[in-house]
């Protein structure tokens, strides 16, 4: 028996499309909620989460509309109410009410593109439109962006949270964008100190983006606003923290003198013990790590480690795990600790048994490696289960 938790089902499914067809019964004259859910639950078995929604969207247009502004009008009418617009983070929606984006791309792109942003404005109230914008950012680039930079102001926190996320040059699941990344930047001044940590997360997700593309760019970005002493300074310091997470992970040495840490500071590695050095898949290793200051000041560290990874095909996968952040006080050592642990219940990333390497990284600095050995999980009688880890 299969008992893995399935997030297609779990968005999608009797009770939840049982909803939206209430909805739309209510808003919308002449729609039957009975055609509805007997058309769309037989489909859904085979369809993966995306194309389940196209399918939604497909069986809810059967009873709407074919012109669009009319169409629109009525997927306005089957809106929920909006989001709690006091709540301040965590507060997506619910997947159901994509529908609306899904249909403003496929009939308003093309010949109504203001009606199509209306909608796409009203919707992202019920459920993140990030998906949906994007088109319309392709296509109409200076009409979609002189709307972006009005809702960058909208007393909405979602809709503000609309404009970063959906400018991100590398969102998730979504297709790409041709706009330039740099582009984005102006809209992104108005937002980075805004009062929500859902929006402040999705600009510092977007800088992480434009960061792998052009660090400096988003350096100078940053610095400027350090020094506009707008939002508070925890709130700018998280921000910068996290929207220089890559370029922290590679050592990048300009992210982390900006974060207030040296890669040259006197400090190395006095011991580092992993314990056991042959480890299962499915358990874990400890690794307890010794740093030592040979400086006569305090020393600020930023302790990262990384693990080669053996694969089938020979070729090596490296992935960086944040440790600590610690000070190390002058001509003194410091002792961690940390259990790592080799997860065989994912599907995204397999291990392989095999030798493999961690090393250590201080301010970005590479300081020590040290070989183990992987072994199959004991759970999977040899086999090793795919991992996150």
């Amino acid at each position: 028996m299969n008992d893995a938790f399935s997030l297609r089902d779990h968005l999608f499914n009797a009770e939840s499309l049982g909803d939206l067809a209430a909805e739309y019964a209510a808003g919308c004259d002449g729609f039957d909620p009975h055609i509805f859910l007997g058309r769309v639950l037989p489909g859904l078995a085979p369809l993966g989460l995306l194309e389940r929604l196209d399918w939604i969207a497909d069986c809810i247009a059967e009873q709407l509309p074919t012109d669009f502004p009319a169409m629109a009008d009525s997927l306005e009418a089957a809106m929920p109410p909006p989001l709690n617009p006091n709540l301040r983070d965590n507060d997506f929606g619910r997947f159901i009410h994509a529908v609306p984006g899904v249909l403003a791309v496929r009939h308003g792109l093309a010949a109504h593109p203001d009606r199509a942003l209306d909608l796409l404005y009203k919707a992202t109230k019920r459920f993140s439109m990030e998906l949906y914008i994007r088109p319309f950012i392709n296509q109409w680039p200076d009409k979609t962006l002189a709307r972006l930079c009005q809702w960058a102001e909208d007393e909405n926190y979602h809709v503000r949270r609309l404009v970063s996320e959906g400018t991100r040059p590398k969102l998730p699941w979504a297709r790409s964008i041709t706009l330039d990344p740099l582009v984005a930047l102006p809209l992104l001044d108005i937002l980075h100190d805004d009062s929500t940590r859902y929006v402040t997360r999705s600009v510092a997700n977007h800088m992480n983006d434009i960061a792998k593309i052009a660090p400096d760019a988003v350096l100078d970005r940053l610095s400027s606003w350090r020094e506009s002493a707008r939002g508070t300074a925890s709130e700018t310091r998280w921000i910068s923290r996290h929207a220089l997470r890559t370029l922290i992970k590679q050592g990048y040495p300009s992210a982390l003198r900006f974060l207030g840490y040296r890669p040259d500071a006197a400090v190395e590695v006095a011991a580092l013990d992993l314990a056991p050095d042959e480890v299962a898949i499915d358990t874990a290793m400890t690794m307890t790590l010794t740093l030592k200051n040979t400086a006569s000041k305090p020393k600020p560290v930023l302790v990262d480690y990384a693990i080669t990874f053996a694969s089938e095909n020979g070729k090596p996968r490296q992935k960086v795990f944040k440790w600590k952040e610690a000070e190390i006080a002058p001509s003194s050592e410091i002792s961690l600790r940390k259990s790592h642990r080799f997860k065989g219940n994912a599907t995204t990333f397999s291990l392989t048994p095999g030798r493999h390497q961690i090393a250590i990284q201080v301010n970005g600095k590479r300081l020590l490696e040290k070989d183990f050995d992987l072994l199959p999980s004991p759970r999977a009688g040899g086999n090793s289960p795919p991992s996150t880890s």
